[in-house]
């Protein structure tokens, strides 16, 4: 049943109960031993999708049963049981398929998965790349996923306290109202709404309980936090400290005329290589066997026909037209009579900027910028302001929220794109969209096939995937040589997948960067091997020549900071050690000047002026000479600047005001974690942990 019917109507009625699909997760379900692509569910777990039974023909054959002596004698040994030893999650706290809980809502293992895979999402989508899940992992998304579900969790079950909730009528108005959903003529538009539920992968009734409990937690947390602001002395001290600049003197000394480094004899190096034998080792080596399904290689495959591509792009035309945008002013008033007058005065002046200023409205204060008709929330200003010719002020406009005065002083003109001109992005739209779905597929066939007991290599042939034997690679991804092991951007992500199996073991699937696969079975293990003295003693002499050379050039450049300290100049040590001398321009904290390493930047911060020290090179080769110059404080702050640091300082502010309330909220309702259903939704543990 539709929320919002094609009409955009406002009736809003409550869902209908969905029938369970035949592979979801909830009580009463029993192991399901169909292999994954026959399931579809669940990819690397086969085997553990589960099956509904009916329960209620179970209890009827119970109560049925129950009629005989026998029966009642077994029942009431059941029950005695148990009272000994419990009924696994149900009467230590947690139901099934229950991951964490807060007072009384729980939170679910699916909708941990759901929260884990939208965070996973966001963060590969601002990276630029897809993660993986160690790197998912390095970056705390498990953690994230989970905090974030608990802290909507607590902050529902205190709405629920409070009695807060949002109506029917004023969810979909709430919906309709959002400029996405609009089209070109600023009407609601279900077919983009439509769309977009397409796009994200969710239902209409979940989106609209989604955004529901959105809501309420925004009127919620808005009263908690929309009176946090800063103190000015707070402001005043941040602009201080991040606008401070400061002037650095540096240079570089010619090392090779300072420092000569003796050679060494065959006692030293020996000493050398007997304290440095971890630097002597040939790593350890393993053979493996690799199947490779990657996200190019996937999409080379797709075929998509120019019908699939027509239908796309009927099915979201208007998402591909570009809008009329305009610059719109507003100017508001408390009512229309107030309007009118300004009216008057400003349709009749000959500078509207200057007339508008005298009436108190600064330039600033009414630019809305450049925008299109979806972007304004009031229909009636989105009218006026779209149907005004440039430079012309509108009549009072009586809007839902105040009474303004429109103005447009920029037309861009909007533009309807053709199948066309849009053809070549959306064919690459859509098999980005289909390339995952082939990837899933090939990944459940290549689990069915390892589960029948094939090869990698018989897998490979079969299913037209890249199969590849590696004699020898070491955990970065090198051969003995130190050249690459195999030629694939993946190759160090392989080699932690070979270092972390074991031999005639079948590992589960590696999963790449890109949104690939990689399985990896080791064949064979050369262990690591201590190279004797007698074999690198060039390595152990260049090793110990570059050691000395830098532990020198630490000792001269300290030589040379404390005669500045003494009074030499800086010309003076630069023109005796062969160094040029440079001079930075002002430079605030967070901006290096070119020539200066960020490590010595930071150090010249923490010196006063005239104060001198060295620091590394990039390369960490040699060390920098630099002596503050001079340090100039931070220029009286702008309104503006002032206005940019109070909205970050509060920003922060609230941030910590929000994790203060969530953990008094946790400690209040009590908060607890299944962390063996954590596991399962992981996939690092057993659905049989739960049980």
């Amino acid at each position: 049943m539709s929320y919002l019917g094609p009409s955009g109507c406002r009736r809003l009625p409550l869902p209908r109960r969905r029938r369970e699909e035949p592979c979801g997760a909830d009580r009463g379900f029993i192991i399901c031993r169909a292999s994954a692509s026959s399931c579809g569910k669940f990819g690397s777990n086969r085997g553990r999708h589960r099956r509904q039974i009916g329960t209620q023909p179970m209890l009827d054959a119970m109560r049925r049963g129950a009629v005989n002596w026998l029966s009642k004698i077994l029942l009431g040994l059941l029950i005695v049981a148990f009272a000994v030893w419990g009924v696994a999650d149900v009467f230590r706290g947690y139901g099934r398929g229950t991951l964490a809980r807060i007072g009384k809502t729980e939170i679910s293992v699916d909708e941990y998965r759901q929260a884990y895979q939208d965070e996973m999402a966001s963060l590969s989508r601002r990276m630029g790349r897809r993660l993986t899940t160690e790197q998912a992992k390095l970056l705390g998304v498990e953690q994230r996923a989970l905090a974030r579900l608990v802290g909507a969790a607590a902050v529902d079950t205190h709405a629920r306290e409070l009695g807060l909730g949002l109506s029917d009528r004023g969810i979909a108005e709430l919906i309709q109202s959002d400029p996405a959903f609009r089209d070109s003529s600023g009407a609601f538009s279900n077919r983009m709404f439509q769309s977009y539920l397409r796009q994200i992968g969710t239902s209409e009734a979940r989106f609209v309980d989604t955004r529901r409990k959105e809501e309420v937690r925004d009127q919620l947390t808005d009263s908690l936090l929309g009176a946090v602001a800063p103190p000015k002395l707070l402001v005043d001290l941040l602009h201080r400290y991040t606008r401070e600049t400061r002037v650095i003197e540096h240079f570089t000394p010619d090392y090779d005329k300072l420092v000569k480094v003796a050679e060494p004899d065959e006692g030293k190096l020996q000493e050398y290589y007997d304290q440095n034998k971890r630097q002597f080792v040939t790593p350890e080596l393993r053979k493996v066997n690799v199947l490779l399904v990657t996200r190019r290689d996937a999409k080379a495959k797709l075929q998509l026909s120019e019908d699939d591509v027509k239908a796309a792009y009927e099915r979201d035309k208007e998402s591909f037209n570009v809008p009329e945008k305009r610059r719109v002013q507003q100017l508001s008033f408390p009512d229309k009579a107030a309007a009118d007058k300004a009216y008057a005065e400003l349709a009749s002046a000959k500078d509207f900027k200057e007339a508008a200023a005298k009436l108190g409205f600064k330039e600033s204060d009414i630019d809305l910028g450049l925008v299109t008709r979806k972007d304004l929330i009031d229909p009636k200003v989105a009218e006026a302001a779209f149907s005004l010719e440039k430079d012309k002020l509108s009549r009072p406009v009586e809007g839902q929220f105040t009474t303004v005065l429109v103005r447009v002083t920029e037309v861009v003109p909007g533009k309807s794109r053709t199948y066309e001109d849009v053809k070549g992005e959306l064919r690459d739209r859509l098999a980005e969209e289909q390339v995952s779905q082939r990837l899933q597929a090939l990944h459940d066939k290549i689990e069915d096939e390892r589960s029948a007991g094939k090869s990698l290599q018989e897998i490979g042939a079969s299913l037209d995937v890249p199969f590849r034997e590696v004699p020898e690679i070491d955990r970065n991804g090198n051969t003995a040589a130190g050249k690459p092991a195999l030629d694939v951007e993946e190759s160090r992500r392989i080699a932690q997948a070979a270092f972390a199996g074991t031999i005639g073991v079948e590992p589960d699937a590696t999963e790449l960067g890109d949104g690939g696969y990689a399985w990896v079975d080791v064949i064979a293990a050369t262990p690591e091997r201590q190279k004797p003295f007698a074999e690198v003693k060039g390595e152990v002499r260049a090793a110990y020549l570059e050691a000395e050379r830098r532990r020198e050039i630490a000792v001269q450049a300290a030589k040379l900071v404390e005669r500045l300290t003494g009074g030499e100049t800086m010309q003076a040590l630069a023109k005796e050690t062969g160094g040029k001398l440079e001079t930075t321009s002002p430079a605030t904290r967070g901006s290096p000047p070119a020539g200066l390493p960020a490590n010595a930047l930071q150090q010249a911060f923490a010196l006063p002026k005239g104060g001198a020290t060295s620091a590394p090179t990039a390369d960490g080769k040699a060390r920098v000479i630099l002596r503050v110059a001079d340090v100039i404080p931070a220029p009286p702050a702008t309104a503006e600047e002032s206005q940019r640091l109070s909205a970050e300082l509060a920003r922060q502010m609230q941030s910590d005001l929000l994790a203060e309330y969530i953990g008094g909220l946790q400690a209040r309702y009590g908060f607890s974690v299944n962390n063996a259903a954590l596991k399962v939704a992981l996939g690092t543990g057993d659905q049989t942990d739960q049980d």
